[in-house]
């Protein structure tokens, strides 16, 4: 998300100058190219003009300390009103109610409604330990209310049954009731989609709302509906009192011109993000997280919580431990390691979250994608278990068999070997006395240019 902003931005911000203090002219140039910026990346144009106002308001005249140079004072500013213009901090969802919490879900068809339901369980039940319970009322489509409880037990929640004979009202008012008597904590409802917004479907979500009184009211909507995803959210707002905003497939949009109207035209606060399929792809919205991430200071904080959530420690620890006796760094280990990363969205959405990573040519970034991650899971699924303790068997007719195996060529086999080689290399590094800056040392060597390279740190 925000690769067409960020990398614009970059190119815009750094060309900026001034000699002790920012003025009209020396921002002029540079604020217009931040508007057309905005504009590309479907921002709404009333925020455009908002955002620009405010940052020239801002900068014009402002003293640079001895620290700052007016670039990085300019920086900062543009910063802080991107947060602004995003809702600056991370608002939760407010469960603190009788039980059950109701929590109603709104949006169109294909926004992504039925699995951010989903998402939003294993959110609730896994980070925020609450006992969860899923209906659907959505009468129209067979297939939603099947998808929901499908997805119910994939995340291990409880699901209410439903069917298209039934009135939507009925159906959330029992599940409610079931809540109540089984003592469960939240309850999840969701609700009807429409192609377009229309007077029936805003008749029918309005009598729903009315009988279950939720505590949340939450729009649903694809980020890569740009701008028109603020105009939709702004319709539903006209009809229902929502709470906060869901914003979907950001994955898939390199452009977030969402993210930046949502808020300015609805005056509501986005509270998560869609990051993929998975249904653990689904993130707490933080302002101030994705601004350092538009400016590609990276986001550390969210790649920190993910590590401490999706990283199993003990088998981490058992791979350290095991190396730091000296017992060698096999196949089944990279494999692990492999299958860790996935668990955390992939190498990119890891690199992604590091700062100055838009700065990596494409064809880095092409090698680091989860295709090639899968790939090299399938190679080494395909070796015998003597393969995967001692590599250096691996000869022409090996090779052969594996890459049959793996749907791959001899050609990938060699480069995984290449690869798998260095890393033992740099593995044996860490034994011993500044093993740490040993090890570090061997990836300067493996990573691009410009990476771990001048002004970076020296080991």
């Amino acid at each position: 998300m925000f690769e067409n902003l960020q990398e614009r931005l970059g190119k815009t911000l750094k060309n900026i100058s001034g000699r002790g203090r920012l003025t009209e002219d020396n921002i002029k140039d540079t604020l217009r190219e931040v508007r057309m910026a905005f504009l590309e990346a479907d921002v709404a144009l009333p925020v455009v003009r908002e955002f620009v106002k405010q940052v020239k308001e801002r900068a014009v005249g402002v003293e640079v300390t001895k620290s700052l140079s007016p670039g990085q004072v300019f920086i900062k500013i543009v910063r802080e009103e991107l947060e602004k213009a995003m809702g600056e901090a991370n608002e939760e969802l407010s469960l603190n109610a009788q039980p059950p919490a109701v929590v109603m879900m709104a949006g169109l068809q294909g926004a992504g409604k039925t699995t951010s339901v989903g998402k939003l369980a294993k959110f609730l039940k896994e980070r925020k330990k609450k006992s969860v319970l899923v209906v659907s009322a959505d009468v129209y489509r067979p297939a939603a209310i099947k998808q929901l409880e499908t997805l119910a037990s994939e995340v291990d929640v409880d699901f209410f049954p439903s069917d298209i004979s039934q009135k939507p009202v009925d159906i959330a008012s029992a599940a409610i009731s079931y809540a109540k008597k089984k003592f469960i904590d939240v309850v999840l409802v969701d609700t009807a989609g429409r192609l377009h917004v229309d007077n029936e479907m805003m008749g029918e979500i309005k009598d729903l709302h009315k009988a279950i009184n939720p505590i949340e009211t939450l729009f649903v909507v694809d980020a890569m509906t740009g701008q028109d995803a603020a105009n939709t959210a702004k319709a539903f707002d006209e009809a229902l009192p929502l709470t906060g905003v869901i914003l979907t497939k950001t994955d898939g949009d390199a452009r977030g011109g969402a993210a930046l109207s949502i808020r300015h035209i609805t005056g509501k606060p986005i509270k998560f993000m869609g990051v993929g399929e998975r249904t653990d792809a689904l993130e707490p919205f933080h302002p101030d997280r994705i601004a350092s991430r538009i400016l590609g200071m990276g986001d550390v904080l969210s790649l920190i919580e993910e590590v401490e959530m999706k990283v199993d420690k003990e088998k981490a620890a058992k791979v350290a431990e095991k190396v730091f006796k000296g017992n060698g760094f096999t196949l089944d280990d990279f494999a692990e390691q492999l299958k860790q990363m996935k668990n955390m969205g992939g190498m990119m959405s890891m690199l992604d979250k590091l700062p100055g990573m838009q700065n990596l040519p494409d064809a880095v970034k092409g090698q680091m994608g989860d295709k090639t991650f899968i790939q090299m899971e399938a190679i080494i699924s395909s070796m015998t278990k003597q393969e995967r303790a001692r590599p250096e068997i691996i000869k022409g007719s090996r090779k052969k068999r594996i890459a049959a195996g793996s749907g791959t060529q001899v050609q990938e086999i060699n480069k995984l070997l290449k690869q798998f080689t260095q890393m033992q290399k740099m593995m044996k590094k860490m034994k011993g006395k500044g093993g740490m800056q040993k090890m570090m040392r061997g990836m300067k060597g493996m990573l691009p240019p410009g990476m771990m390279g001048g002004g970076g740190p020296k080991f």
